[in-house]
């Protein structure tokens, strides 16, 4: 699957200019609801997508393609840390070196991988900054709306059958991740994420080389990527190309300054009073969403209506709800599709317009882990979590 430095090339020249313009101040058919008029651009091997940056890229995707259990990997969403990302590897010659404070140092090719014993989980990959667009005050970062996250079905080798493989020694502390990606600068600090050993060693954390039954696209960290089931997405490395046990806690930049956030519900602090304590970001919290039908939708009178959507925590969802009138008691949906407790939980809702007019339905969910979504928005400076009750206008006629 190599690809000639003449065709990296195209690409990426391709992919730093924003892609092919498909269109400038508008939005294609299934945007995110939350977008706003932005340019769309068709890069390699995805939809037309929402450009958030070029440099690095980050990609949002179309939100029609959350209609389905699991996210197309032509059109899940793209989230680049530093400028230079890598061109896609060249398996004969791709190594995944797993060292540092174990018995037996490991060099492991690709077909190495997959002669072990396949593990597949379904799991949402969500960046930490989904939704940050719609934050007030405004903060600094890449300015998604809603659709920074995807759901597939990921296939690879247990972290832990790995790290059992090379033999973790007595008394170490943490499991360091570095991709093949690289700065604009040698004083960029690279981009290298750290787990606990005891969360290393959990069976649900993979060395995924598979995402939907397809080899992992390059966009999304070919040839191989590290899976954190139930975790936000800066977990979740790219290109990954080195494992390394560690005997104490990380120093580096994207531990010990990146992605932290609040010692508080959702991580929320006051914007005129900001927070000194502060921890790395970690579990997802609860979100769920409308699906279908689409925003500003003109519904018949005297007609059921299905209304759709997603939900999703980082243990599992509990209970969706939904309220089409905020003087009525919200009303339970019906769950479908579990794929998991890592996995969105689609969810649906059969519902009854008593009268013509505008209706704001809101849904909300209760997660295992993450608690009940809340009225009001949070706020943080990283613009980390946003997880508040999300409304859909509806007209009936």
């Amino acid at each position: 699957m190599g690809m000639t430095r003449r065709e990296w090339m195209a690409r990426t020249t391709t992919l730093s200019a924003g892609g092919v313009l498909l269109a400038t101040g508008c939005e294609p058919p299934g945007a995110s609801p939350a977008a706003g008029l932005e340019t769309y651009a068709r890069v390699p091997g995805k939809v037309p997508m929402r450009v958030v940056n070029d440099r690095p890229p980050c990609l949002e995707t179309p939100w029609s393609y959350f209609r389905t259990d699991l996210t197309p990997n032509e059109a899940f969403y793209v989230r680049w840390h530093l400028q230079a990302i890598p061109p896609p590897a060249d398996l004969s010659t791709w190594r995944l070196t797993i060292d540092g404070a174990v018995e037996r140092p490991l060099s492991l090719s690709m077909d190495d991988l997959k002669r072990m014993e396949t593990a597949e989980i379904v799991a949402v990959n969500q960046c930490s900054g989904n939704s940050r667009s719609l934050l007030s005050p405004r903060v600094s970062g890449a300015q998604w709306g809603n659709g920074a996250m995807g759901n597939a079905r990921w296939g690879g080798v247990s972290l832990a059958r790995l790290l059992t493989a090379a033999g973790v020694k007595k008394g170490a502390d943490c499991v360091a991740f570095d991709g093949l990606d690289v700065g604009p600068l040698s004083s960029t600090p690279d981009f290298v994420k750290t787990l606990a050993i005891d969360h290393a060693m959990s069976p649900e954390v993979l060395v995924a080389h598979s995402m939907n039954h397809e080899p992992v696209p390059w966009l999304n960290g070919f040839p191989a990527r590290l899976v954190v089931p139930g975790w936000y997405a800066t977990y979740w490395v790219k290109a990954l190309s080195r494992i390394t046990v560690l005997p104490r806690p990380s120093e580096g930049y994207w531990m010990t300054k990146a992605y932290k956030l609040p010692r508080t519900p959702n991580g929320v602090e006051d914007p005129a009073t900001l927070a000194t304590d502060l921890v790395p970001i970690s579990r997802l919290n609860t979100r769920s969403f409308f699906t279908s039908p689409d925003p500003d939708s003109i519904l018949p009178l005297g007609q059921a209506s299905l209304l759709e959507g997603i939900a999703f925590d980082g243990g599992g969802v509990h209970r969706v709800e939904v309220s089409l009138d905020p003087r009525e008691p919200w009303q339970e949906a019906s769950l479908v599709d579990d794929l998991g407790p890592y996995s969105f939980r689609r969810w649906r809702f059969v519902w009854n317009p008593p009268a013509a007019g505008v209706y704001h339905a809101r849904v909300r969910a209760t997660g295992r882990v993450g608690g009940i979504q809340p009225e009001t928005p949070g706020w943080n400076r990283g613009g980390y979590m946003r997880n508040v009750i999300e409304q859909l206008t509806i007209t009936v006629v």
